[in-house]
């Protein structure tokens, strides 16, 4: 898995998404640009990847096309209308584009491929560079993932970690 951040300057979503979607096609890869306000870290983002891609192995999968699997995990969303409030809009979003080869699996670390270099490279001239990762509004992440303030006192764990527990869940769900 490889991320590329920055800020998307997006005039019409669906010409935009057609655009990433030819750069996965072109590089082997799933391509999916999420609004990097409502990630919790790059953990969140490699769970949901890594989930996505074992849906697939397994034909459990939701989707027919694996960038919109990785959608639904990082999104913690069966319905993929649901699940689209966590991509990109019209105008400019801080985004973070997830480029994967489908090799990650739960548990596993893996190191980046070519092709995801590659893929990520191409994707580089769609965003204004930019960290756009670390500095979520843990507000808005607790509220479109649904995580009370009761859910949160309870715990010890960071909201990261329950985001997490909320994409791993997914599998339970189905």
């Amino acid at each position: 898995m490889k991320l590329v951040e920055g800020v998307a300057a997006v005039d019409d979503v669906d010409q935009f998404v057609e655009r990433v979607g030819e750069v996965g096609g072109e590089h082997d890869c799933a391509v999916q640009v999420l609004d990097a306000g409502l990630v919790a870290g790059r953990g969140h983002l490699r769970s949901a990847v890594a989930h996505a891609n074992r849906s697939f192995e397994r034909g459990e999968n939701v989707a027919d096309d694996r960038a919109v699997e990785i959608l639904l995990y990082a999104a913690g969303r069966r319905q993929i209308r649901q699940a689209l409030a966590m991509g990109v809009s019209e105008g400019e979003t801080p985004a973070v584009a997830v480029v994967d080869d489908g090799r990650l699996r739960p548990g596993e670390r893996v190191d980046v491929s070519p092709h995801e270099r590659r893929a990520a490279a191409a994707l580089r001239n769609l965003f204004t560079p930019d960290e756009t990762l670390g500095d979520a509004d843990l507000e808005r992440i607790a509220t479109f993932f649904d995580v009370s303030p009761p859910e949160q006192a309870a715990t010890d764990a960071p909201l990261s970690a329950l985001v997490r527990e909320r994409v791993a869940l997914l599998d339970v769900e189905k």
